[in-house]
């Protein structure tokens, strides 16, 4: 297939166009973890290569205030380490197009696989698609949740905490975001109550320890929000208790939802196979059902959503993309 650039050592994928064309051997949708590791790797195999980084899949981790457990690195927090991959991609010479992707369409036919990324008024081709959108923060869907986001209805801590200083607060969930989220408002408010519909946390165990013993944090086991109430901003909140059946008025500022994620996979209507929570399903490769399509990162079933998971699953994915080009175009080894 011609239009591709001719291997030239590492000076193929450097984003260079053949004139006007936007035709490259893989596209990656998301700028997160996974899919700039993707990048990296993509271009280390002299791949030509172009990344999408839109608004709406801005990836979550850029929201965490403190990252721990990622291998090499005694402490950070999100939006560096983002930032820290992002310019070793640019480094190996990633294009990266700071635009929303709106549609994706398979356009292969005998001889010819391609998929067509549209970003605006402009149309990408490529014969392989790394898909890494992430997830979103999932909704309470109560009365009061909608119309209190942004005025004490948050799903990020980092970003608001310092408007609830001495003031109280409620965090949703149990899981390990969910209490390192706590930890983090207990610099500011004045207390912090975690709501947990179980009577005990799915965190781990060193984040349990530190919100055992934080005088600042108390815990409303078995129980559930079921209304946000306020005048112009939140004020209280109506908390159901699944072993009692009872109702309690819990005076709070502020409310922080950290109950799971939502895949960003809207877009791909049936082009690959989707679980029931609406996450790619992925071999062991991470290709999807629909071929030269791979998933990687949040937005992929799978069983723990790490920065390390995601960046594993990005190099995974784009060792696989470099096979299946190279098989397309008879240069397999």
């Amino acid at each position: 297939m011609t239009f591709f650039a001719e291997k030239e050592g590492m000076n193929k994928g450097m984003g260079e166009h053949e004139g006007n064309e936007k035709k490259y051997d893989v596209a990656i949708i998301g700028g997160g973890p996974a899919g700039l590791t993707a990048g990296i790797y993509a271009m280390r195999a002299a791949l030509k290569a172009v990344l999408f980084e839109g608004a709406s899949t801005v990836s979550q981790i850029t929201t965490t205030d403190a990252i721990e457990n990622y291998p090499g690195l005694g402490g950070t927090n999100g939006l560096d380490l983002v930032e820290i991959f992002k310019k070793q991609a640019l480094d190996f010479g990633l294009e990266i197009v700071s635009d929303d992707v709106s549609e994706i369409k398979w356009v292969g036919s005998e001889g010819k696989d391609e998929w067509d990324i549209i970003v605006g008024d402009q149309s990408y081709t490529a014969l392989s698609v790394i898909y890494a959108t992430g997830a979103n923060w999932r909704r309470l869907g109560v009365v009061g949740e909608e119309k209190f986001i942004g005025r004490g209805v948050s799903f990020c801590a980092t970003c608001d905490a310092p408007l609830f200083r001495n003031r109280e607060v409620a965090v949703v969930g149990g899981g390990d975001t969910a209490i390192q989220e706590a930890l983090y408002l207990t610099r500011f408010a004045g207390k912090v109550t975690i709501i947990h519909r179980r009577n005990r946390l799915r965190a781990t165990a060193i984040l349990q320890q530190r919100a055992f013993s934080n005088d600042k944090i108390e815990f409303l086991w078995d129980s559930v929000v079921e209304e946000i109430d306020g005048e112009k901003m939140v004020e209280r909140i109506k908390v159901h208790n699944l072993k009692t059946d009872e109702d309690t008025i819990l005076p709070v500022n502020g409310v922080f939802v950290f109950i799971g994620l939502n895949p960003n996979t809207g877009m791909l209507n049936k082009l690959v196979d989707l679980d029931a929570g609406g996450y790619i399903k992925v071999n062991a490769n991470m290709e999807s059902s629909a071929k030269g399509f791979f998933g990687a990162g949040d937005c992929v079933a799978k069983q723990l959503r790490q920065v390390v998971t995601a960046c594993g699953d990005g190099a995974n994915a784009a060792y696989s993309a470099q096979l299946y080009v190279e098989d397309l175009k008879g240069e397999a080894y």
